[in-house]
């Protein structure tokens, strides 16, 4: 049941974010805008499903690793897949100072995971080991699919947007200027609530899966913890420039805050960290001492 209706909602929210991307288009160029931003929505919707992971994995630099390569690393996520009922997935690791973490492809069978530098030099096994079964969990909902296509007709929405004044002289532009000016300031913050409605959610369901497959929420906790603090001393260059793939990382990889905090695509890092101690409190979960870092590999 809950399925069911995660599927449905997520449904909505696509189909919501589809409709943002023709409203844009008819506030442009009226009916012949409209009909261009739906074939080009429809492309974009099934280059998405085929291609985005890969164009994920490429923005961000991402080198894939092997268990020669990478031992511990890769011998951690087929452990933990395993635990989870997962088939292997591909593992990639991102040259990026930030520690942080993603999971992207269209189902379990077709699925990877990438977890940056800077969290491997930064996290003890057991943390990275939390890391890693948070988005094993993403994979195993199969929230990757949903959440890299949402990432991708987003950046889409906002690219219509940035090109809205070059277009907006059309003379079937039924709102004229006003038009023009709408989709440029209103429809990547539309864009973001879209996001933000279908990442939430999953966020706190991910790091409750999680805890599960690694055997201990703590862990993740004081990983969430850590990432948070980095994150707002260590930025993300390839983030920053591609703002609508944030919500796809396990901490918002922006480095903003304020009223930008209130439109973030993540829950509160400080209630995320409150749910899982709660949980290990329920269970009479001990904390593990750290074992240090590495050797990753």
């Amino acid at each position: 049941m809950n399925g069911f209706l995660n599927f449905s909602r997520t449904t909505l929210l696509l189909a919501g974010l589809t409709g943002l991307f023709l409203a844009a288009g008819y506030l442009i160029g009226g009916e012949s805008g409209m009909a261009v931003a739906f074939l080009f929505a429809l492309g974009t919707n099934l280059f998405a499903y085929w291609n985005a992971d890969k164009v994920l994995l490429s923005m961000y630099g991402a080198k894939e690793v092997d268990e020669k390569s990478a031992p511990a690393l890769y011998g951690t996520v087929r452990t933990l897949a395993g635990r989870a009922g997962l088939p292997m997935p591909r593992v990639y690791i991102v040259d990026n100072p930030q520690p942080n973490a993603f999971a992207t492809g269209r189902n379990p069978a077709h699925a990877a995971v990438a977890v940056t530098t800077g969290l491997i030099r930064n996290l003890t096994m057991e943390q990275v080991a939390g890391v890693l079964s948070h988005e094993l969990t993403h994979i195993r909902n199969r929230d990757t699919l949903t959440m890299t296509v949402t990432a991708t007709i987003a950046g889409a929405v906002s690219m219509l947007a940035n090109f809205a004044f070059f277009f907006g002289n059309n003379r079937n532009n039924p709102l004229g200027f006003l038009g023009v000016i709408l989709v440029a300031l209103l429809a990547p913050v539309a864009a973001v609530l879209v996001q933000l409605a279908i990442s939430r959610g999953r966020e706190y369901e991910a790091d409750r899966g999680g805890a599960g497959i690694s055997g201990n929420p703590l862990p993740l906790a004081s990983a969430l913890e850590k990432l948070e603090q980095a994150r707002l001393q260590i930025g993300n260059e390839e983030a920053e420039r591609n703002p609508a793939t944030a919500h796809l990382f396990i901490v918002n990889p922006l480095r903003g805050g304020g009223v930008g905090s209130l439109f973030s695509t993540h829950p509160p890092i400080a209630e995320r960290i409150a749910r899982l101690r709660a949980m290990a409190a329920r269970a009479g979960t001990s904390p593990i001492p750290p074992s240090g870092h590495g050797p990753w590999g």
